[in-house]
């Protein structure tokens, strides 16, 4: 079996991810599967434990984070251009996006026993997307990135200590709608500069502009139900030109992927993203905040190998090494 590296986020949903890590230790123990673990102490630690990993040589690895998304962001970020990387994930956070969209099992010894298997066939390799930034930064994400009210909320639940005391009551989902709804009235919408493949959108009064790689975001709502992280394409959803109350109907639909049917939703596929805005917007790659608009963003097209049982990604792989 490939050398196989876990890294461990000690402090995601609360330390909850400690005891995930306890069972799956428990478990590589007791059938004496050999591996390493690393433990993160700051923010940005799992990304340079990862490019450690990868850059060390040239032999294929497995690199699995056990954390939340913010977890399996940094890993990615880390180990971006490198072709001797498998990634897999054992959710332990709150949100735990990847897993939803990647359907890995909750439980953590399930996610193993899950993990386990799939490293002994053939990986699914993923596109991720890269963002640009205006200061020459560049930042990937494997889930989505966004622009706009999105991403104000994703600023302030990572600023905020009731994410921390809704963990403890195993509700830190609901830290999202806390926001939203403390942030509703008082939010600016902005015109909005959009340009997908070259073609141009202007379009005012907008809520936010989510560029998603597969469909789920913000803690299991389904901002992209059509996207599907290995088809060469990302996924843009705009929300604009809709009063406030309006919104939390498109807010409570999203859950079930059914606010595309609104007609202030516009959906786009593209591989290579502009946005710029009238004034300066938070933005958030995996629900981490990077920074501010204007951006360039484009796909990585199958640039990642990932552990995965989603179907239609392993019979893309399995096609395709069929025809070689």
């Amino acid at each position: 079996m490939k050398q196989t590296y876990f890294i461990i986020n000690p402090k995601a949903r609360n330390g909850y991810c400690l005891d995930v890590w306890k069972k799956v230790e428990t478990k590589l123990l007791t059938d004496k599967i050999p591996y390493l673990a690393f433990f993160t102490e700051y923010q940005g630690h799992a990304m340079k434990i990862a490019a450690q990993i990868a850059a060390k040589n040239n032999e294929q690895k497995v690199i699995i984070a056990v954390g939340g998304d913010g977890t399996i962001s940094e890993v990615v970020n880390g180990i971006a251009g490198y072709t001797n990387i498998t990634l897999g994930f054992v959710p332990g956070g709150s949100g735990n996006d990847f897993s939803r969209g990647f359907q890995i099992p909750a439980d953590p010894e399930e996610a193993l026993k899950l993990i386990l298997r799939l490293i002994k066939e053939e990986a699914a390799i993923i596109d991720i997307g890269k963002i640009s930034m205006k200061d020459n930064s560049q930042h990937y994400f494997i889930n989505n990135m966004g622009a706009g009210f999105d991403a104000l909320i994703s600023y302030e639940v990572n600023h905020s200590t009731i994410k921390a005391w809704l963990n403890k009551l195993s509700l830190g989902r609901l830290v999202y709608v806390y926001f939203l709804l403390k942030k509703l009235f008082s939010y600016k919408c902005s015109t909005i500069d959009l340009s997908i493949d070259g073609k141009k959108h202007i379009l005012e009064q907008t809520w936010f502009v989510t560029v998603s790689n597969q469909p789920y975001y913000g803690g299991g709502m389904m901002i992209a139900p059509a996207a599907v992280s290995n088809d060469g394409l990302l996924d843009i959803t705009v929300v604009h030109q809709l009063s406030k109350l309006k919104l939390l109907l498109v807010f409570i639909s999203v859950f079930w992927g059914k606010h595309i049917q609104f007609k202030e939703v516009k959906t786009f596929k593209g591989r290579m993203i502009s946005i710029q805005s009238s004034s300066s917007l938070y933005v958030h790659a995996d629900g981490e905040d990077i920074g501010y608009t204007p951006l360039n963003i484009h796909v990585q097209t199958k640039s990642l190998k990932v552990l995965t049982r989603v179907s239609n990604i392993r019979e893309t792989v399995l096609k395709e090494r069929e025809l070689e």
